[in-house]
């Protein structure tokens, strides 16, 4: 293959608010995964694995030639579909066969290593999981992208402050205070990968200044901003 075949790209998935995604690795070498409230069913290497929300950036080795195929669910969209509790595998990489039975995994390995196109195959097999996510998942991520308050939300929904945490770490693997944080950075980089600078990043994504941009950017990512944008 030649040089255009390497590198990411995503759509859209058929499954309703995750995306699709594949990546061929050249040269390997080290990647900072930033923290996203997202969760991802990955095969990779023969293997399929869940990577869980992280607080923080993740750091990983990817190997000469990797080919990666994946689907990333929406924040909260995860964990009803996998059967599980987001907190559960926060921070983590877990074999999937460690969530679904491991003969049922075996044969969905086997059937993507021959796939022409692993991401449809992944796709589908998703799809044959019929299990509804948790209407509340997304009705909370309008307001915390706005910035508004955890108790004004949850004075919304009809929870209380402690109910609503709890119902955020089965969710989105933490709760949501943390997830407005990690969504805010999200919000900062595409600003700032856009081309606007970082006092009108601060002041756009919700900030208090750029000196609170620029600690939250080293706490959630691990670097500055600058290595992050150059």
């Amino acid at each position: 293959m030649g040089t255009a075949d390497f590198g990411y790209t995503e759509r859209a998935s058929r499954l309703r608010g995750a995306v699709a995604w594949r990546h061929r690795a050249g040269a390997g070498g080290p990647a900072r995964i930033l923290p996203d409230g997202c969760m991802d069913v990955i095969h990779s290497e023969g293997r399929l694995i869940v990577a869980g929300p992280d607080t923080i950036a993740h750091l990983t080795w990817i190997p000469d030639g990797a080919r990666t195929a994946a689907v990333r669910f929406a924040p909260g969209q995860g964990p009803a579909l996998l059967g599980i509790s987001a907190d559960e595998v926060r921070d983590q990489r877990v074999p999937l066969d460690a969530l679904w039975p491991s003969d049922q995994v075996r044969r969905l390995t086997e059937r993507l290593e021959e796939a022409p196109d692993p991401v449809a195959v992944l796709e589908a097999a998703l799809l044959a999981v019929d299990r509804a996510p948790d209407p509340l998942a997304p009705r909370l991520l309008a307001p915390l992208r706005a910035g508004r308050p955890v108790a004004g939300i949850a004075a919304e929904v009809g929870l209380s402050e402690r109910q609503l945490h709890r119902r955020g770490l089965r969710l989105y693997g933490y709760g949501l205070k943390h997830l407005a944080r990690v969504l805010r950075l999200g919000a900062a980089l595409d600003l700032a990968r856009g081309g606007v600078g970082l006092a009108a990043v601060a002041a756009s994504a919700g900030y208090a200044d750029q000196a609170h941009l620029a600690r939250d950017v080293k706490a959630l990512a691990g670097v500055p901003m600058k290595e992050l944008v150059p």
